[in-house]
């Protein structure tokens, strides 16, 4: 297995700080990338992410189990975010409020595993079609499934950026868990609500099979988000799969 990735993050058009986090890393047999989205007001946001980016990055690093079994290591890192970043928030009063949604993929030895918690994302992009693996932790998404809301509704909803589940915002958290199989070609996206929120499905697989590359991809999609109106910070994580020959 090959993994080829890029990962960069942009400010946007409005924001003054960007408390956007993320990771990309691989080693011959394994691949890290996590992305976190902070909330809370400039500098705690920013503390939130950091903080739940480090916290998972370390605890898988120090695992040499298979991805098959990072199950509990996932969840338990997620757990261990949560309490410490809550407790900086009773400790810290400047911290009061600061969260962070995390969205972490390990892949390797042929599986992927995603930990989950809030509205980031991860698309694959698998034989000209996108799906969007993860499902969001959000208020609309919640009326979507419920049937109260079309998909198109919650996109223009003006409570489309409220979540029901982050990292630090309260003393238990619960991460939804995926898991699969990757396969030659697949091309996997990882991205904040910077990026889905400004451009559509259609706006991200148009990029994603027009570009050879990772590189070009995670450009041109920031560079999309931006020109749409970049409201928010915007982080995108590209990794491609290929069989090592």
């Amino acid at each position: 297995m090959q993994l080829i990735h890029a990962a960069n993050t942009h400010v946007g058009m409005v924001r003054t700080g960007n408390e956007d986090a993320y990771l990309a890393e691989a080693t011959p047999d394994r691949g890290i990338y996590i992305v976190a989205d902070g909330m809370g007001g400039h500098a705690a946001g920013e503390v939130a992410s950091a903080m739940a980016v480090d916290i998972m990055s370390e605890a898988l690093r120090s695992s040499h189990l298979p991805v098959t079994e990072l199950k509990t290591i996932a969840a338990d890192a997620v757990l261990d975010a949560n309490r410490r970043i809550f407790n900086r928030t009773i400790e810290e009063p400047d911290k009061h409020g600061m969260g962070t949604t995390l969205t972490t993929m390990v892949v390797g030895n042929g599986r992927y595993m995603i930990a989950h918690v809030g509205d980031s994302r991860v698309y694959r992009l698998r034989g000209g079609e996108l799906e969007q693996i993860t499902v969001d932790h959000s208020y609309v998404q919640e009326q979507v499934d419920a049937g109260y809301l079309t998909p198109e509704q919650a996109r223009y909803h003006p409570f489309s950026n409220v979540i029901t589940r982050c990292v630090g915002v309260a003393t238990d958290v619960e991460p939804t868990v995926y898991e699969g199989e990757l396969a030659d070609g697949d091309l996997y996206l990882l991205a904040t609500d910077g990026l889905t929120g400004m451009v559509e499905d259609k706006g991200l697989l148009k990029i994603l099979t027009a570009r050879k590359s990772p590189g070009p991809m995670v450009d041109a999609l920031l560079w999309d988000a931006n020109r749409a109106g970049g409201v928010d910070n915007i982080t995108a994580v590209v990794v491609q799969i290929a069989t090592a020959r």
